[in-house]
């Protein structure tokens, strides 16, 4: 029962146009809106839907205010679709939609959705890193950098209490055929779908006693996008929510924003890649969040000076 990625998430939020240039800025594609939501897409044709908070269709909201609702995660064919629907429905209610997505709830009470993947193969232009020994750009000087484009949305991450976070787990382990790559005991697990080899498809973060979205997180084609996609979000007003780093645990780099639909995203880059082989790290301890991030004495500083 391949589950390859995620396909679509859907956010209930109180403003749509604004919710809506927040994404286009990001670099993601309008596809539609009208009174009722927007979507747009990502490169490889997953969607970010905006619908109306007041929206009836919409599952019951875990925290108040603008907010993730559901993920859709994408299924590699019919028949393991049907596979996940029957074994879903042993204890739960599933309600397949005219376009066939099922819908339900997992143990939190996130909207979990699951539909065949629908995946777009864009043009990526990769001008290639040059260094000792391995280079892989020629007579060929880099351009200024354009409008970064988000090739895909790579994970999510959602907040869950610690009470029956065991549980939260297990489903998507057992159920959904997820792995589980890092087991952070004090703080989360990471877990990669089936189908995906990126080191996570998604992290469900302990929290004392509340749910809610976390963040997501875009895969661009470079570190360059990672740092021009942020600064063309921060010239377009929006607010930093984390400053260029490297993360430890998937060894991403990354740069966050906050974002009006709720918690944070993401632009990440240079993930790590795993199969099946790769054997799960338990840590005792909270790793650092970070192997390195962007530091500047320069602040405050007269920055023609040269010293």
């Amino acid at each position: 029962m391949t589950i390859i990625r995620i396909e679509r998430v859907v956010y209930a939020v109180d403003d749509i146009p604004h919710c809506t240039r927040f994404f286009e800025d990001f670099g993601l594609e309008l596809a539609h809106a009208d009174d009722s939501g927007a979507t747009l897409t990502t490169a490889t044709g997953q969607q970010i839907q905006l619908r109306a908070v007041s929206d009836p269709d919409l599952p019951a909201p875990l925290e108040p205010g603008n907010t993730l609702r559901e993920v859709v995660w994408g299924v590699d064919d019919a028949e393991h679709l049907e596979q996940l629907r029957t074994r879903l429905a042993e204890d739960r209610d599933v309600r397949v939609d005219e376009e066939g997505v099922l819908h339900t709830t997992d143990e939190t009470g996130y909207g979990l959705g699951l539909a065949l993947a629908r995946v777009a193969e864009p043009q990526i232009d990769r001008p290639g890193v040059n260094a000792l020994g391995a280079v892989t750009r020629v007579n060929r000087p880099l351009d200024p950098p354009g409008r970064v484009r988000p090739l895909r949305l790579c994970h999510v991450a959602l907040n869950i209490p610690k009470q029956g976070q065991e549980q939260a787990v297990e489903f998507y382990l057992d159920r959904l055929g997820f792995q589980a790559t890092d087991v952070v005991k004090p703080m989360g697990v990471f877990m990669r779908a089936p189908g995906d080899p990126d080191q996570h498809s998604m992290l469900l973060c302990h929290r004392p006693d509340r749910a809610g979205i976390n963040h997501t997180a875009y895969e661009v084609a470079s570190f360059d996008e990672v740092i021009t996609g942020a600064n063309h979000m921060i010239d377009s007003g929006w607010r930093e929510a984390r400053k260029l780093g490297r993360h430890t645990i998937g060894s991403n780099v990354f740069r966050f924003l906050h974002a009006p639909c709720g918690g944070r995203v993401e632009y990440a880059a240079d993930m790590d890649r795993v199969d099946d082989t790769y054997v799960t790290r338990v840590h005792g301890q909270t790793p650092p969040h970070h192997l390195w991030t962007l530091q500047t004495n320069r602040d405050g500083e007269n920055h023609d000076a040269d010293h």
